[in-house]
C-alpha cells in the first residue's frame, strides 16, 4: 500500500477484516507498506501490522513479493504509480477520483484494459457502493421495483472548512488534489448515481465557487507546500462548492451539490431517486436505513417505508453481525477488499473499474469546462447516446 494517512488507516483495517470475517480465496499478506515519511509509515506499519517499510513508491511495486498494489495516495501521484503496478503485472486498487486530469485517467484506464488481457486486475475505489442500503437501493432499481427513472437527486454535504482559520492542506491545492469539494467528494455521488440507477450522465450545467481563497499554512511540512510552512498563509486554488444539473442517457434529470461549507452537515451523502412506480432515498448520516416508497400502496397508507438495512438477506450484511446491529463507515473498506480479492481469484474484473473511474472523471471535467463558460451546457466526454 502506497500512503500511510487517513485513507491508509481505512484500507489497512479493510484488509485486515476481510480475511477475518469473509473467509476470502485469497488470503490478503500486508507485505509492505509505503510513503515519504519514513517514520509516520513506520508507525502505520506498527498499528496495522504491515511487514516492511518503503519509501520510493517504484521500490514497493519492484518486491517480487508483491502481487497487488494499494494506492492511498493524493491525485497527483495515482497516474504513475498505478500505470508503474500494472506494467509490472501488479494488481491494482485506485483511491477516488481515479486521476487529477481527464488525461490522466484515460491513460489509466487504457492501462487497465491491457493489463486485464494478461489477467492483471484494476479497480477504483469508491468504497460508498459498498454500503449496504445502497447495494439494496441498486437492486430494488434492476428489478425494476420504482420503474421508469425520473429524477436523480444527489447531494454530498460536509462543514470541515466552514472555519476560515483552518489550515490549508493539499485537499486545497489545484495541482496536489485536481479539483475541491467536485472531485473529493462529488466524485462520490457521480458514482453513486451511475452506480444505483444504471444510468450515465450525458451533459451538465454548472457552478463552482471558492468562498475562502486563502488560509494559514499549517505547521508542519508534509503537505508539499511551496511556501515555508508554520508562517504566513497560503491560496486555495480549487472549488470549495460545485453545484450542477445534468441529464443522463436515458433521459432522467439530475440535480447534484458537494461542498464542505454546509453548516452542520458531518458526511451527509444524500441520494434519491424518483421513479414511475416509486421512490428510494437514503443519507448517510443515517447509513443503515433506506427509504423505500410504492407508489402502488393504497392512498390511505401510501409513504415512504424506514428500511432497516440490517438482515441477513441485505447485500454483506450475512458476514457481520446479528439484525439490528448496524454497520459504519469502515465495513466499506472490507467489502471492497473482500470483493477485488474474489474477482483476483474468479479471474474477472472487479467493479467499479478503471473504466467506471474514467466515466466519473468525464463529468468531472465536462462540470469544470460548464462552471468556467458561464454554466454553458456541456456535453460529458464518451457518455453513451441518450436513448
Amino acid at each position: 500500500m502506497v500512503g500511510y494517512a487517513f485513507m491508509g488507516m481505512a484500507h489497512s483495517q479493510g484488509w485486515r477484516n476481510a480475511r477475518s470475517f469473509f473467509d476470502p480465496p485469497l488470503v490478503p499478506d500486508l507485505v509492505a507498506i509505503g510513503g515519504r515519511n519514513a517514520e509516520a509509515a513506520g508507525e502505520m506499519a506498527r498499528r496495522f501490522d504491515w511487514q516492511h517499510v518503503e519509501t520510493d513508491w517504484r521500490a514497493l511495486v519492484e518486491r517480487p513479493d508483491v502481487d497487488l498494489v494499494d494506492i492511498c495516495t493524493p491525485g497527483d501521484t495515482h497516474a504513475d504509480i498505478a500505470v508503474a503496478a500494472l506494467e509490472a503485472g501488479k494488481h491494482v486498487l485506485c483511491e477516488k477520483p481515479l486521476a487529477n486530469t481527464l488525461e490522466e485517467a484515460r491513460r489509466m484506464a487504457e492501462a487497465a484494459e491491457r493489463a486485464s488481457e494478461h489477467g492483471v486486475r484494476a479497480m477504483v475505489g469508491f468504497t460508498y457502493r459498498r454500503v449496504p442500503a445502497l447495494a439494496l437501493a441498486r437492486q430494488l432499481v434492476q428489478e425494476g421495483r420504482i420503474g421508469r427513472i425520473r429524477h436523480i437527486r444527489a447531494q454530498y454535504l460536509q462543514d470541515w472548512l466552514v472555519d476560515p482559520e483552518s489550515p490549508l492542506s493539499w485537499r486545497l491545492q489545484k495541482d496536489r488534489a485536481g479539483s475541491g469539494a467536485l472531485g473529493d467528494i462529488g466524485a462520490h455521488v457521480i458514482d453513486l448515481a451511475h452506480f444505483v440507477t444504471g444510468q450515465r450522465l450525458t451533459g451538465v450545467s454548472a457552478l463552482t465557487e471558492t468562498f475562502v481563497h486563502e488560509r494559514p499554512l499549517p505547521g508542519d511540512s508534509h503537505h508539499g507546500l511551496t511556501t515555508t510552512p508554520g508562517t504566513g498563509r497560503g491560496p486555495v486554488t480549487v472549488d470549495d462548492a460545485a453545484v450542477f444539473i445534468g441529464r443522463t442517457d436515458a433521459g432522467a434529470l439530475a440535480s447534484f451539490e458537494a461542498t464542505r461549507y454546509a453548516t452542520g452537515r458531518k458526511n451527509a451523502i444524500r441520494l434519491e431517486v424518483n421513479g414511475s412506480d416509486g421512490s428510494l432515498a437514503f443519507d448517510f448520516e443515517d447509513m443503515n436505513v433506506l427509504h423505500v416508497h410504492d407508489a402502488s400502496t393504497d392512498a390511505r397508507e401510501s409513504g415512504f417505508t424506514r428500511v432497516v438495512v440490517t438482515e441477513g438477506s441485505h447485500p454483506y450484511v450475512d458476514h457481520w453481525w446479528p439484525a439490528g446491529h448496524g454497520l459504519g463507515y469502515e465495513h466499506g473498506f472490507t467489502h471492497q477488499a473482500a470483493d477485488l480479492i474474489a474477482a483476483i481469484a474468479a479471474g474477472t474484473d472487479p467493479e467499479p473499474t478503471f473504466a467506471d473511474g474514467l466515466a466519473v472523471q468525464e463529468v468531472l471535467a465536462a462540470v469544470e469546462a460548464s462552471a468556467a463558460n458561464d454554466s454553458c451546457w456541456t456535453p460529458v466526454a464518451g457518455a453513451p447516446g441518450r436513448h
